[in-house]
């Protein structure tokens, strides 16, 4: 006779129990699943009322999946039951002797792995072509925000990448979790990225090239992720429909479908939250004494006057309000009061590695640089 394999999972060892596995549905009710499967109302509403800090049966969502851990008897009582709040963390609700409630997660594996690609079209359709996932696109998006515009990638660019993957229950796949290293190259320059922490809490990381310097600049290059230019900042500029009048554009307009997000390009407060005339809903935020930027033509507005934003935040949608033909943000840029092009501007970088992190930075760099040079295309 062929033992029957030992299969343990949430810390029980599954074989002990007759197990349900469903998710909830609409209507459902925490105290309806319990009922049905013969656990009583007094346990019902004392993990209702008593425990409601560690699980609370008002928040569970339709399609999250549950286990019910039953008595292998004629009763088959639930006797423990867990709900899953995503693919890693559950609660445990176990109803054998004293009652006890308690949250875990499931054991998280990470691999490194590594990936390369020539850019064919866009980098979203080489990564689609490479079998990664989307979420690299924007994460290698994120990391050359501030060097490289990725409206204007040419076919023959490539990039490197060194990333852990993790893996939930040593075998699930649970998509990307960072990028450790990455190369680019862009018009045939190389661009290197590593990621290092700068504070002792582990809080605090950013990517740097290989001289150590941010790659991160103070200004995004654009306000919105992966969005074509329609109309350039040009004071030259003259429309037939005006007779071919002077009519300058100071700002930069970027095409995208309607409810595109509009994203704050630097830290800063909204001076402007507003609609008017032809610039229809807009925001305008105060970066610092230097730099104001301004974001026109919005659908709708996501901050409010005296609020601060940080670099990436979303400010608003892509709409077309005011003084427009079709859906874009014009997105203007001011530095000491006069409005400038910023694709010309030399907008400063962010902080510096401090001094005192350089070696141990440089000691990291040695071993992960060599193994991103030596990734093939």
């Amino acid at each position: 006779m062929v033992e029957e394999p030992i299969i343990e999972q949430y810390g029980y060892i599954l074989n002990d129990f007759n197990v349900i596995r469903d998710t909830i549905r609409s209507g459902d009710t925490f105290g309806d699943i319990l009922f049905a499967n013969g656990v009583s109302q007094e346990k019902i509403m004392e993990v209702a009322t008593k425990f409601r800090d560690s699980f609370d049966v008002r928040k569970i969502g339709v399609g999250k999946p549950y286990v019910l851990l039953n008595s292998k008897d004629s009763l088959n009582k639930t006797q423990v039951f867990i709900y899953e709040t995503n693919p890693i963390d559950y609660a445990v609700v176990d109803f054998r002797d004293t009652l006890s409630i308690y949250n875990s997660q499931k054991p998280v594996r990470y691999e490194e792995r590594e990936a390369s690609g020539i850019i064919t079209s866009s980098l979203s359709a080489t990564m689609e072509e490479q079998k990664l996932s989307p979420y690299m696109t924007d994460q290698l998006a994120s990391i050359y925000a501030w060097t490289v515009n990725f409206f204007k990638l040419q076919p023959g660019d490539r990039f490197k990448v060194v990333y852990t993957e993790k893996f939930i229950d040593d075998t699930i796949p649970g998509g990307l979790q960072e990028i450790k290293a990455a190369y680019f190259e862009h018009r045939g320059k190389p661009l290197y990225a590593f990621k290092f922490t700068s504070d002792s809490l582990g809080k605090i990381s950013g990517y740097y090239d290989e001289q150590a310097n941010n790659l991160k600049r103070a200004f995004l290059k654009a306000p919105v992720k992966f969005s074509r230019i329609s109309s350039r900042y040009n004071l030259n500029r003259r429309i037939k429909y005006y007779g071919f009048k002077l009519r300058p554009h100071r700002g930069t307009d970027f095409a995208a479908p309607v409810g595109t997000p509009i994203l704050a390009t630097a830290d800063g407060v909204v001076t402007k939250s507003e609609y008017r005339g032809g610039n229809g809903n807009y925001v305008k935020i105060q970066h610092n004494g230097t730099y104001e930027t301004q974001y026109l033509h919005m659908k709708a507005r996501n901050v409010k006057a005296g609020q601060h934003v940080s670099q990436g935040d979303v400010i608003g949608w892509i709409g077309m309000t005011g003084n427009t033909s079709g859906p874009h943000v014009c997105y203007r840029f001011w530095k000491n009061g006069k409005e400038v092009d910023p694709f010309k501007d030399d907008t400063p970088f962010s902080q510096p590695l401090p001094n005192e992190l350089r070696d141990q930075y440089f000691a990291n760099l040695l071993p992960i640089k060599e193994k991103l040079d030596c990734i093939s295309f």
